[in-house]
């Protein structure tokens, strides 16, 4: 039986493979399998993991258990977030307000004085400033909220990709980044520099080319990467 192929029931209380029920048992609540074939259950003694023949892992149990990230799972305890290995063991000394996944070997986290930095699979700070929010790193770059109130694009050792500050911000996706000023949503490029003037209620990001944008009046219409407002092939 492959992992990949267990799914979870519609109420979250049990595994199905092939439409049937496995493991013989339903829990409180579970989450779906993630690599290298561990999922987050909750029963009667608390939240822990399973392998993927619905043996658990470890004997400890938490508060809360979520998904293996980088072989790093987050979990919560008596108020205290931190993350554990296969083991139940945690795998660093320190704890925070909370945690999220580790993504490309990195995790955003929130300290007891709200403020947000990233981590390595060690629990060690990879740069010294610290954020107002901070989401996960893709491709090398993630997006942090500072001090200013204004969103900005970082590296892993926390130096700022670009010069320019916006009051949203999201993350780079096929070479373009959806960004907002004071005008609307438009989009961005690896420099910060907007990729064409028009502003918009809402973006997506790119998809294969193109993006879903809702104007203003609430229409939507659909852009590509060289955008001209006034073509009108690219409107409706």
């Amino acid at each position: 039986m492959n992992w990949q192929d267990i799914k979870v029931s519609a109420d979250n209380s049990h595994f199905l493979f092939d439409g049937k029920q496995i493991f013989g048992r339903k829990f409180i609540e579970v989450l779906k399998f993630h690599s290298p074939g561990l999922a987050p259950v909750k029963d009667k003694s608390g939240s822990y993991h399973i392998d993927s023949f619905g043996n658990q892992l470890y004997v400890e149990r938490f508060a809360r258990t979520f998904g293996f990230y980088c072989n790093r799972a987050a979990v919560v305890q008596d108020d205290k977030c931190f993350h554990i290995t296969d083991t139940g063991k945690q795998a660093y000394k320190d704890t925070f307000a909370w945690t999220g996944n580790f993504q490309e070997n990195f995790c955003s986290v929130r300290n007891s004085e709200n403020k947000y930095f990233h981590i390595d699979l060690d629990g060690n700070r990879i740069y010294n400033d610290s954020f107002l929010y901070c989401g996960d790193f893709k491709d090398g770059i993630a997006c942090v909220k500072t001090s200013k109130g204004l969103f900005r694009h970082i590296y892993s050792n926390g130096k700022y990709l670009h010069d320019k500050e916006f009051s949203d911000l999201g993350i780079y996706h096929k070479n373009f980044a959806i960004a907002k000023d004071n005008g609307g949503w438009y989009h961005i490029d690896k420099s910060g520099n907007e990729i064409y003037r028009q502003r918009f209620l809402a973006v997506e990001p790119f998809y294969n080319g193109f993006a879903l944008v809702t104007q203003f009046d609430n229409d939507k219409i659909i852009i590509d990467e060289i955008f001209d407002f006034s073509n009108p092939d690219m409107v409706g």
